[in-house]
């Protein structure tokens, strides 16, 4: 089919991630519908064929291959590194997904509460030509922590409808317990100091930072 010259939609059923690198670089698309049900195949022809316009996102990290398992997107420092055949990158990171439609961040703005509480805000523009759901992530890390601490942890998560050539401001509320890790006694303790603040469309993704103090 690849051959033809015939556009080539790859659709995966799929209960685990499997090995995507052919499809990954010969396909023209990448429908991942896990195990879809009943009602699938309407579902599959209408995402294909435009009808619906997908918003879904990863709640795995897709590997390249066998060999770089365990890989995962909350991973301890230090970064990873390159082996010698191959990329340390997944395939596809964690949070990762496709729509018809392109999304722009902007205006990231923190507001500390006197609670403790901290509120994060950031503007979602639709930058395509048609209307569409985005899922905005947010994650931290502490700059420094008690304990080694995952390079980045999801936090909260948003999705949103936006209309073409719309914006929208996305806002989070991360309590006081968000900031919480487990320390050296293997108890719950608040790390003070620094937190990186990260919004973006995955966790390899991020389109707005910024620090908070605890």
């Amino acid at each position: 089919l690849k051959e033809t010259g015939t556009p080539l939609v790859v659709v995966y059923i799929e209960g685990r991630p499997l090995e995507k690198e052919w499809a990954a670089e010969n396909a023209d698309a990448l429908l991942t519908a896990y195990y879809p049900g009943q009602e699938g195949g309407n579902a599959i022809a209408e995402v294909i064929f435009g009808k619906y316009n997908p918003a879904g996102r990863l709640p795995v990290t897709v590997p390249r291959s066998v060999g770089q398992i365990p890989i995962y997107y909350n991973r301890r420092a230090p970064q990873l590194h390159p082996y010698v055949e191959g990329e340390a990158s997944p395939r596809y990171p964690f949070g990762y997904g496709l729509s018809y439609t392109t999304f722009d961040y902007s205006g990231l703005n923190l507001l500390p509460g006197d609670d403790g509480t901290l509120t994060v805000e950031a503007t979602v523009t639709n930058s395509g030509d048609r209307d569409g759901e985005e899922v905005v992530q947010l994650y931290l890390h502490p700059e420094y922590a008690a304990t080694v601490q995952p390079l980045m942890r999801l936090a909260d998560f948003r999705r949103v409808s936006i209309p073409k050539g719309e914006s929208r401001k996305v806002c989070f509320t991360l309590p006081v317990s968000a900031f919480e890790i487990i320390g050296p006694d293997y108890k719950p303790m608040l790390q003070k100091g620094s937190w990186d603040i990260m919004v973006g469309a995955s966790s390899a993704d991020i389109r707005l930072k910024g620090s908070h103090v605890m």
